[in-house]
This record gives structure tokens, sequence and C-alpha cells, in this order.
């Protein structure tokens, strides 16, 4: 199915079905408690989990997200298999993209009140593709531009007052899609991919799962080529 295609809502939900069966033998394997809520959200499948251990809910999330990116990861690839189709589907693990989002938008801001007050460009620490998104979207909202530049995992964000007529070269916003790659290390994958592994051998494993309009070409060929 194309990117152009749109699903229907059983579809979606069809995916969110089996994103959902694949996180709970995760969760059974990993023995975590928690509980898995289903959804479609502005076209897309959802899912999040909600675990009772705070604990539990750390080794989720990882480092900056990392295991929510990995686990998505894998989760859409497990989606990917039983469809034939790619998937975009959005996990989440307690809430975190909210707070995430929300933190980013902070910082953008900061640096957006920064750049009106200068008139200079001023670049941000390198981002994964979900949070450079979620920057580009705020300084679209707040009338000035963006760009990407780099590559992963060091791609950031250069923020700036809108180009005169004469300024063409600097381009359009790097809009982006929330499919694009995350910052995730391939150390990470193998980390849970071993694990899910080492647990089914001893057959007392789990492994959990979690989320994050356009871009800019490149990441766009990204997107297709991840998750």
């Amino acid at each position: 199915m194309s990117r152009d295609e749109e699903k229907t809502v059983e579809q979606l939900n069809d995916e969110a079905d089996i994103a959902a069966d694949y996180l709970e033998g995760l969760l059974d394997i990993a023995d975590y408690e928690g509980d898995i809520e289903m959804g479609v959200r502005n076209g897309r499948p959802t899912v999040q989990i909600v675990a009772d251990d705070d604990e539990d809910i750390k080794n989720l999330i990882g480092h900056k997200g990392e295991v929510v990116d990995a686990l998505q990861l894998l989760t859409r690839l497990a989606v990917q298999q039983k469809t034939g189709d790619r998937s975009r589907l959005i996990l989440d693990v307690d809430g975190y993209l909210k707070k995430r989002r929300q933190h980013l938008r902070d910082l953008a801001l900061d640096v957006i009140d920064d750049v009106r007050e200068t008139g200079e460009p001023a670049n941000l620490d390198p981002m994964n593709s979900f949070e450079r998104k979620v920057v580009h979207d705020l300084v679209r909202e707040e009338g000035l531009k963006s760009r990407s530049h780099g590559e992963e995992p060091h791609r950031y964000v250069t923020i700036y007052l809108k180009p005169n007529a004469t300024d063409d070269d600097l381009g359009d916003d790097d809009d982006f899609d929330e499919d694009a790659p995350q910052n995730v290390s391939r150390e990470t994958i193998v980390d849970v991919v071993e694990t899910d592994e080492d647990a089914q051998d001893s057959e007392d494993v789990d492994e959990p799962l979690d989320d994050q309009d356009d871009l800019d070409e490149r990441d766009e060929d990204e997107a297709d080529d991840e998750r």
C-alpha cells in the first residue's frame, strides 16, 4: 500500500490489535505488569502501555526515550509482518511522548525568543526526528522558519527569522515525518531483541514496547526505509 493510500478505520484498528497482542507477549516475557490502551488518532493506530510499577515504567522508557523508540520500531515491524503493509503506528509508555513534546516546546520557545531579539539564527542540540518535528511545527506556528542540517544521529535544527525574497537559498522548512528513524542506537535494538530471544529459551521472557507532517525529501526517504 502506498503512503498516499488512506487506510480504513477497520485496518487501523486491526493494526492496533496486532500491536497490542505483540506487546502483551513482550510484557509477559519481561514479567512486567501493565495495561495496554488502543485507539486511532489522526489517522494512525495508537497503543499505550500503562504500567503500575515506576521501575517498570523507567525500563520501558529508557534514557531519553531510547527504549520507547526501539520498542515502537519492533512493534511496527511485527505489524508489518502480519499485514504486509508499512505501519505508522504510534507507541507510547505512560504518556511519555506528551511530556517530552511539552518539554521540547518550552525549550524551542526560549530559542525563538532569542532569535526574535537578536535577529540571528540559532542552532539547537541534535535531536531525533520526533523531536525535530515538534520544533518545526512550533516554529511554523510562531511565524519563523526552521531547517534541519547534518546526518543522524547528529542532525539538528536551525531556527531563523523569515528570509527576505533575496534569501531563497535558505529553502523552506524542513518539515518531517514522525515515521523517520528515531535516534535509537543499534545496540539498544540488539539488546531488546537478544533479551527477547534469551527469554524464549528460558520460557520466562518478556519485552515491553512503546511514541510522535511532512519532511524534507531526504528525511522522507529515510522514513520509508525505517520502522
